[in-house]
């Protein structure tokens, strides 16, 4: 199993790499936007002590082994764009959850193909997962389209699974099999 904390993985524009200290301003300025955090579990983050707490928790859980979390970045200007995370990581079960967020003007320019991709291909060639799974909000049907992209499938729908800020919402259930991502992609059959 590598070392998470040593975990750098890059495409053709993005390198997706541990979050540093230096990146709280840069974080903060994403995830305190409402519509950012419009389909997340929780609310817009409100000082940067939230960003750095983030970034010691990701440190925490990289050193642990617990969760894989990733800066995004624009790999020739180094530019923070967002964050992406294997999560719910069981390593008996084979599984994890994956999951994303992006600066508003990181939107549609295929930055979620890149990354999930380079997360998919990690989650099953180096942690030999056998199952992704995401949870999105259904009303988020971008986050959704863009899972179908990546191979996964809508299985199902949990009602009034959150409330956040008083707000009500469902959450909608994607996997991706490993045998499913086999069947486009090239990796070993077993290790």
């Amino acid at each position: 199993m590598p070392d998470f904390r040593r975990i750098s993985l890059t495409t053709d524009r993005l390198s997706l790499r541990p979050l540093q200290t230096g990146d709280a301003d840069a974080l903060l300025a994403i995830f305190s936007d409402p519509e950012v955090m419009r389909y997340w579990n929780t609310p817009p983050w409100s000082s940067c002590q939230d960003a750095i707490d983030f970034i010691e928790q990701s440190h925490q859980a990289l050193a642990s082994k617990e969760q894989v979390i990733l800066g995004v970045y624009d790999r020739h200007s180094q530019q923070l764009l967002g964050k992406c995370l294997l999560f719910a990581y069981d390593v008996e079960s084979r599984r994890a959850e994956i999951g994303f967020g992006l600066a508003r003007q990181s939107w549609g320019k295929g930055y979620i193909q890149e990354t999930g991709q380079a997360l998919i291909r990690f989650g099953f060639e180096d942690l030999n997962l056998n199952r992704l799974e995401a949870e999105i909000d259904p009303a988020n049907t971008a986050s959704g389209k863009a899972l179908e992209r990546l191979g996964f499938n809508r299985e199902g729908l949990l009602r009034e699974r959150w409330i956040i800020d008083g707000q009500v919402s469902d959450s909608g259930l994607y996997g991706l099999l490993r045998s499913d991502w086999q069947a486009t992609n090239t990796i070993p059959q077993e290790r």
